[in-house]
């Protein structure tokens, strides 16, 4: 073999992966750089592992870093393998070798990249949650108001019974909540620190990796060294929790796509979320909810991408789960942002149109359920005759053109006869009130049903599962600040040449 005469890197190299890396740090993740270099150094001064002095000129020469840093101008040249060796490159040139190296003792960029990408999680998982909790706080406004709003429930495609707006919504909220849910359980995830894992098996060195968790601001510390490293569940519970909020309200509207379809109609869209045609002059579009579409299904694309990414790779350091996969997964949570803002103001404007779906409950004969129920209630007849009798109803209203409010009595009374062998003792006045949408909503009074009474007990006990999501997001981010503080505090105090 010829005697290698290469330098790092080759020029394809950097162009293709070096450079690409370094701006994405520039853009994503500096800052947490130099917070972990921040909290490393204050707890190796804490251990003894740094003289004060040595502390002392390890801080003054990174806060002289990252006072003189200047991002736009900041361009790789090669000239250091990444952002890590350009910071520890500009630490030598002011404090030289010997003391500037010390800052590294029992750490690896293994540990520092994990630790890197849970805090830039840690910080888009809040901001997602509160975004999320106010469509979900919009959604909860819009079921009180619409509370007794009759709508058309469908099963299979068909039109199956009368419900409310209200209860329909409730539904969504629930989902919402539980999604809600899910991601408090992935910050308990992010939420715990690699550093001190070091390569893959920690250090022969006396770390104090609850400290340094401790100023970083995470709830604990992730304790197996090698799983610091290798299990990078952090990233896949992430993503597959967000990808589960953005297919349930997929889900949600595409509801709303066939409700304001023109052939359904239940819902008006108004003006200011409706385009035109360019040549079809009678066209109202409301292509926002095309939009809701596409952003989710996108959204849900770019945590496939992460977990794609991360299918199949082995148990150990990888790039698989670098930067370059992390920058790529933050486009789902900033496509989520405009979800969740267009989502919440489309879903206040929006109206249900009374007299298209009370048409349709006519032409669909939906209230027969009940009628069969009242049947059961007051008549005294076993379900399976009630239910006949009301098919039979809902067959020749339908062949006749009839409807629940118009259908003859006379023609419940003749089918009443053939099936329970006696004439019905309901009055017409009750046949009619048991076909109508109000009376159906009104005695589902069931835990759960779209009632008034259980559906105010329910919008009210959602307003209480997001008091406390909202709390928990206040509290985290009370940490992150008591944290920030604490650190703070001991660089101030290192910096002046205190003992800690």
């Amino acid at each position: 073999m010829d005697q290698d005469t290469s330098r790092f890197p080759s020029p394809v190299y950097k162009d293709t992966v070096l450079a690409p890396l370094f701006e994405g740090v520039k853009r994503y993740h500096w800052r947490y750089q130099m917070q972990i270099n921040f909290a490393h150094a204050v707890m190796l001064a804490e251990q003894g592992l740094l003289t004060p002095d040595e502390a002392r000129l390890i801080l003054d020469g990174l806060t002289d870093i990252l006072e003189a840093l200047d991002l736009d101008s900041l361009v790789y040249t090669g000239e250091h393998e990444d952002f890590f060796f350009w910071v520890e490159s500009e630490l030598r040139q002011r404090l030289g070798p010997d003391v500037a190296g010390r800052l590294h003792t029992g750490r690896s960029r293994n540990d520092i990249d994990h630790t890197v990408f849970k805090l830039a999680l840690k910080e888009r998982l809040a901001q997602f949650r509160d975004q999320l909790a106010s469509l979900v706080e919009a959604l909860i406004r819009v079921a009180e108001r619409e509370a007794a709003t009759i709508v058309i429930a469908y099963t299979h495609g068909q039109p199956a019974q009368p419900t409310t707006f209200g209860h329909y919504l409730g539904a969504i909220i629930e989902v919402l909540l539980r999604d809600l849910d899910r991601l408090e359980e992935v910050h308990r995830t992010v939420d715990l620190s690699s550093m001190g894992a070091a390569a893959i098996t920690t250090t022969g060195f006396p770390l104090d990796r609850e400290r340094v968790a401790s100023l970083l601001g995470f709830g604990g510390v992730q304790e197996n060294s090698y799983g610091c490293i290798a299990a990078c569940d952090y990233t896949s519970a992430t993503y597959s929790a967000v990808k589960l909020v953005f297919l349930h309200l997929g889900r949600f509207i595409q509801d709303l796509n066939q409700w304001t379809g023109f052939e359904t109609g239940h819902l008006y869209v108004p003006n200011a979320f409706v385009q035109i045609s360019s040549i079809m002059p009678q066209k109202r579009n409301p292509v926002p909810i095309e939009h809701l579409r596409l952003m989710s299904s996108l959204a849900i694309g770019r945590c496939d991408t992460i977990l794609t990414t991360l299918h199949n790779t082995p148990f150990t350091d990888m790039n698989d789960n670098e930067g370059e996969v992390h920058a790529a997964g933050y486009e789902a949570f900033d496509t989520g942002a405009r979800v969740f803002s267009l989502l919440a103001a489309l879903i206040e404007a929006v109206q249900v149109d009374q007299a298209k779906v009370r048409a349709h409950i006519e032409s669909s004969c939906i209230t027969v359920t009940e009628l069969a129920d009242t049947m059961v209630r007051e008549e005294g007849l076993p379900f399976r005759i009630a239910h006949e009798i009301a098919g039979g109803l809902a067959r020749a209203m339908i062949a006749a053109g009839e409807g629940p409010s118009t259908v003859p009595f006379e023609r419940f009374q003749l089918l009443f006869e053939q099936h329970a062998k006696r004439p019905p003792r309901l009055d017409q006045a009750s046949f009619r009130a048991a076909l109508s949408p109000e009376r159906f909503v009104s005695v589902r009074t069931v835990l759960g049903g779209p009632a008034l009474a259980p559906l105010a007990k329910a919008l009210a006990g959602y307003r209480t599962r997001l008091s406390v999501e909202r709390d928990h997001q206040v509290q985290h981010q009370v940490d992150l600040e008591e944290a920030a503080e604490r650190l703070a505090a001991q660089v101030s105090l290192w910096r002046s040449g205190g003992l800690g």
